[in-house]
């Protein structure tokens, strides 16, 4: 898995360097210090997942990922922070991230979401996932699914913006692991999307808060 680090800390850096493990088919491909140098980079180093830094002073990691995926560069973006507020969740996500840690989550979790091991779920820490949660108290009758997608399918969409596992939605709606695995897929694959958080984000789109 190639990695390549943006952040205008050297030290956060260094640390990122020491917490992925190269034993586990991590590899490091390069760096940047803001983010105009880090598009520049994913161009020239094609890693497969960018870890990004939200606030450097040299160009913010949000602006990055705009244009990482207007150019139609692909990678998956992780953004990673000191800060979990909601207008910088919501932004980096909107713009095209597909995750957002704190920098002081437990090395395991950055791992998984490099790895790509979280069984598909978002690339999220709990305290900002909690925070996507609480924007995500939707009508209590939903507001119409897009078209082609059907009402279960949409059933599934609504549990997953309010942050619940495969298992709890499986609960919820009665229905097989595998049933709402399925359904997953079609909504994606209807919908245009790659992952939950993108799911996530249209939900709250198209339902917002009452």
């Amino acid at each position: 898995m190639r990695v390549l680090i943006v952040d205008d800390e050297p030290l956060v850096r260094a640390g990122l360097r020491l917490v992925l493990d190269p034993a586990r088919g991590i590899e490091i491909v390069g760096e940047a210090a803001d983010g105009p140098a880090g598009v520049r980079a994913v161009r020239r180093l094609v890693p497969d997942v960018v870890l990004m830094d939200v606030r450097m002073p040299g160009g913010d990691g949000i602006e990055a990922v705009r244009a990482i995926r207007a150019a139609g560069l692909a990678c998956r973006v992780v953004m990673l922070t000191a800060f979990d507020t909601d207008e910088f969740v919501l932004e980096a996500l909107r713009a095209g991230a597909d995750g957002f840690l704190l920098k002081s989550e437990d090395p395991d979790l950055i791992e998984q979401a490099v790895l790509g091991t979280d069984d598909g779920a978002a690339m999220m820490s709990a305290a900002v996932l909690q925070r996507l949660v609480g924007l995500a108290t939707l009508p209590a009758v939903p507001r119409g699914a897009p078209s082609g997608v059907t009402v279960r399918e949409w059933d599934v969409a609504r549990l997953v913006a309010m942050g619940r596992s495969n298992a709890e939605i499986s609960a919820a709606l009665h229905l097989s692991l595998a049933t709402v695995k399925t359904h997953l897929g079609s909504l994606f694959a209807k919908l245009g999307l790659d992952n939950r958080v993108q799911l996530a984000i249209l939900v709250l789109d198209r339902e917002p808060r009452a």
